[in-house]
């Protein structure tokens, strides 16, 4: 055998990266609308405020869950519209990913593969409780994922 033929055939018997979906799931879902039908009488200029947060646990082997956490709440004055909180979470299969790599998909990737239906779930429930439909527009979870990434390496 070859140096070449020896080189090209411990390349090809690497194992190569592999990512897909095993699964997608609501794992917790929230709907309050506490001052109705009050609210409903009110001028319709209400302040929206959106929080995001991700969670990771690795299940096993491969395995691995992301939840995304969608909190959306809307006021109108001091009065509570509604309050909706959506766990959005994934069973994702990372394999043969170096753990710089496994990071960045857990932190960037996944988060993107979970947040439209997680922003489906929350525009469905606002609607469904009798308000307006709500469209959250698309999140760049690699800029957050960059500037989290970022600050984490500042010293203090």
């Amino acid at each position: 055998m070859t140096k070449a033929t020896q080189t090209l055939t411990s390349a090809t018997t690497e194992k190569q990266p592999e990512f897909s979906i095993n699964r997608i799931y609501i794992k917790d879902l929230s709907f309050e609308a506490p001052n109705t039908p009050n609210v409903f009488k009110e001028e319709w200029q209400p302040q929206v405020d959106l929080h995001l947060d991700t969670t990771h646990q690795h299940v096993e082997g491969d395995l691995h869950e992301v939840t995304l956490k969608v909190t959306v709440s809307s006021k109108i004055k001091d009065k509570t519209i509604f309050v909706v909180e959506v766990e959005q979470a994934g069973i994702f299969i990372m394999a043969n990913f170096e753990d710089e790599q496994k990071e960045e998909l857990i932190g960037s990737f996944c988060p993107n593969v979970l947040f439209p239906y997680a922003r489906e779930t929350v525009s469905d429930l606002i609607t469904r409780g009798g308000f307006p439909p709500l469209y959250l527009a698309p999140v760049n979870f690699d800029a957050i994922y960059r500037q989290r990434k970022a600050s984490a390496a500042k010293p203090n």
